[in-house]
């Protein structure tokens, strides 16, 4: 993590790290104001709170109330090295809690991160550099050794050169990829989690049998993602890029609409219409490019290679991003090797989206056939040694597809969890199944494994197939489970023995035999290689039907309205507020997301929902009657802060005595104040009589000021822009 350090005035000082600020500060004996807890202190803090962090999170997943429990640390220093201490916890626990939980908590503190790296004992690295925001040196601790050349199934190049690649490409483009956690708690089965120091948005996940696997999947999953602009998809790029020659690629083309908003000619091709706008309902309004938001400018559009003859078919940057979100990207050493890993993918989710709705029973992989592979058999023995019984299963549909199935079940909980891995090698793909299983969970993690069902409406239902491509969260059927399988178990192959371009090849065939056209897209101007391929009517994540009706462009009824909100007179706040009402948007749903903004966490702005917002605005209109029915949804439903619940707990009492005509404020407000406390009950009376509006909301606009984690993902999209500019 990077902590950027600013220096107040006297001794205190400001850390700044992800979305939060903190203020240190040193007591009146060592000169400063003693206005904040000194550096040493907040060290001393962060052991006890992280032991307090593994105690609630043992107690949390065996429902033990945490209520009674009271921990302590104390440091003892040692009379001849101050530098050498004792740090001593203690956890007071209630008489009800079982031996076996006593045991368990204080073992959980063990587990303490900060408690591990002092014992561990940090390396420390002090330099000068010219520029903090310039220096872009990769912050990976795991280093090609010029000696060692790894090779593994899927890679053109050794491990370590890929690693070595990769980096520097990152580290050439200015981006300070640092490694956030490691997770390793079976054997052979590595995860990790990669981020920007400086847009920690900008993220990835990695896993493989090794650590270098591991790593080597996280970078080029960070490639891909910067390659095919995934970091920022549904966000708004601002006004500079906006209007910029070129917005995504400078590849790209501006289509204008027809007359009534007809699709214009040269806008995908006969196939693609067939499957994308098979009603005829689909108009340009629908495809305008979220993340400019440039209307005027037309329709962004994306060009792929058809692969039956080699045309050039344009696509929407709209529809590729509603549609197929990371879907069928890749990045590899070659563009052989991407294609590889993209079409696998396109397999796993495709073939695992058939079996899950399908209901379909796997045959399980044999014994023997699981011995030919001592690495992942240890994997999977390491997880049945903590209790977790694992189902291996051949998900190829009798040969046909080159998927694997891993599924682990919790008896604990009742949940399951099926993971499925695809690569044209039987062993690499049943590789992946496992290690995706894992794949920055903890054995805790698996605790919310949602439970299998014989109710096939909730398989089916489409939003159960995109949770299982965001976290694999979905449901499974029970029916998955049946001892009778639907297919005789196959050994399959469709290996070309490390030739990408011949395993390509054979990828591609499957979709021909199947009827599929298929369209590439090929980046390389960030200096790696990479793809993105698309099989329409057969690689797609969301429905063809949020072109219309879940649109992410919906964002543009709402961007410039909501940014400029304290700017808004009645009639715009009137206008804004009907178009709230009248787009069958989720009330619980949060206003980020919404317009494509990238608000601190931490603010009102960051919980902001479409209710609260809504809220406002009847505040704001002095509509009262519809602010104290929005206001009574909101504390029964809303999960915000403590701060904010009370706010509206104040103008739900205030809006009462306001709406009653026996009852003046006068009666009320003393109580109130002693209540909710001055400063809140001046933001709520001046919300009623006007001279507050959208307490706790900071004015911004277009041009995006004051909003620092947006800057910070537009820097790191804008260095991608800058390098595709050059090249």
């Amino acid at each position: 993590m990077e902590i950027k350090v600013n220096f107040l005035d006297k001794l205190r000082l400001e850390a700044k790290f992800d979305d939060f600020t903190v203020i240190a500060d040193q007591p009146i004996r060592y000169k400063g104001d003693g206005s904040a807890p000194g550096p040493f202190d907040y060290f001393l803090a962060s052991s006890a709170l992280c032991a307090a962090y593994f105690v609630k999170l043992y107690c949390n997943t065996r429902d033990i109330p945490t209520e009674n429990i009271r921990l302590s640390q104390n440091n003892i220093v040692d009379p001849e090295n101050r530098y050498k201490q004792i740090f001593k916890i203690q956890v007071e626990l209630p008489e009800d809690i079982s031996e076996k939980d006593r045991l368990g908590i204080l073992r959980s503190i063990e587990r303490c991160t900060v408690k591990k790296v002092v014992q561990e004992g940090p390396d420390f690295i002090i330099e000068e550099v010219a520029s903090l925001d310039a220096d872009a040196q990769a912050l990976l601790t795991v280093k090609p050794d010029g000696d060692t050349r790894t090779y593994i199934a899927g890679k053109d190049l050794p491990l370590e050169q890929t690693i070595a690649n990769m980096s520097a490409v990152l580290a050439k483009l200015g981006i300070k990829i640092e490694i956030a956690s490691w997770r390793n708690i079976v054997p052979n089965v590595w995860s990790l989690h990669i981020r920007d120091a400086h847009s920690p948005m900008c993220f990835t996940n990695g896993k493989g049998a090794t650590k270098e696997s591991a790593l080597a999947s996280a970078l080029g999953e960070y490639i891909e993602r910067i390659s095919n602009n995934h970091f920022y998809a549904g966000a708004y790029w601002g006004e500079e890029i906006a209007n910029a020659a070129f917005v995504h690629y400078p590849n790209e083309r501006w289509f204008k609409p027809g007359r009534k908003d007809a699709l214009p000619d040269g806008l995908l091709d006969a196939t693609t219409l067939e499957i994308y706008n098979p009603d005829g309902e689909l108009r340009g309004a629908h495809l305008i490019d979220t993340n400019s938001g440039n209307v005027q400018r037309g329709i962004c559009a994306l060009p792929f290679t058809r692969q039956s003859d080699g045309e050039t078919v344009y696509f929407p940057s709209n529809l590729i991003e509603n549609l197929y979100a990371s879907n069928g990207m890749s990045a590899g050493n070659t563009l052989a090797e991407a294609q590889v890993q993209c079409l696998s993918e396109i397999f796993e989710r495709a073939v695992k989206r058939e079996i899950l709705e399908g209901e379909i029973a796997l045959p399980d992989v044999p014994q023997a056939v699981l011995d030919k592979y001592p690495g992942i058999v240890a994997g999977i023995k390491g997880l049945e040694e903590q209790g977790f019984p694992v189902l291996v299963k051949d998900a190829s549909l009798g040969g046909v597809y080159p998927v694997m199935c891993v599924t682990l079940m919790n008896p604990r909980t009742g949940g399951v969890f099926a993971s499925f891995g695809a690569h044209p090698s039987l062993e690499v793909a049943l590789e992946r199944s496992l290690t995706e299983l894992m794949q920055g969970r903890s054995f805790e993690g698996l605790n919310d494994l949602p439970r299998p069902t014989f109710a096939s409406e909730a398989v089916t239902e489409p939003y159960n197939f995109v949770e299982h491509f965001i976290d694999s969260s979905g449901v499974v059927s029970w029916r998955f489970f049946s001892a009778k399988a639907d297919y005789d178990f196959v050994e399959w192959d469709f290996c070309g023995h490390g030739d990408n371009a011949a395993e390509a090849a054979t990828l591609l065939a499957i979709l021909d035999d199947m009827g599929k056209e298929v369209y590439t897209a090929v980046y390389d101007q960030l200096g790696a290689t990479a793809c993105r391929i698309l099989v329409p009517g057969y690689s797609e994540i969301y429905p063809v039907e949020d072109l219309i009706w879940d649109n992410t462009n919906k964002s543009l009824l709402f961007r410039e309205d909501v940014l400029n909100l304290h700017r808004l007179d009645d009639d715009q706040l009137e206008a804004l507020l009907e178009r709230l009402e009248n787009n069958e948007l989720d009330e619980y749903g949060d206003i980020a997301t919404l317009i494509g903004i990238e608000f601190d966490d931490n603010t009102v702005w960051g919980q902001l929902t479409v209710l609260e917002l809504k809220l406002l605005i009847n505040l704001a209109l002095q509509q009262f009657e519809d602010a104290q029915e929005q206001v009574g949804a909101f504390l029964q439903y809303n999960d915000n802060t403590v701060e904010r619940g009370l706010f509206y707990q104040a103008v739900s009492a205030a809006l009462e005595v306001t709406l009653d005509d026996d009852m003046e404020m006068a009666e009320y407000e003393v109580n109130f104040r002693r209540m909710f406390g001055n400063e809140r009950m001046d933001a709520v009376l001046g919300s009623l009589d006007g001279s507050v509006r959208f307490h706790g909301l900071t004015p911004t606009s277009m041009r995006l000021e004051g909003l620092e984690r947006h800057a910070r993902l537009l820097d790191s999209y804008k260095k991608l822009h800058a390098a595709r500019a050059r090249a």
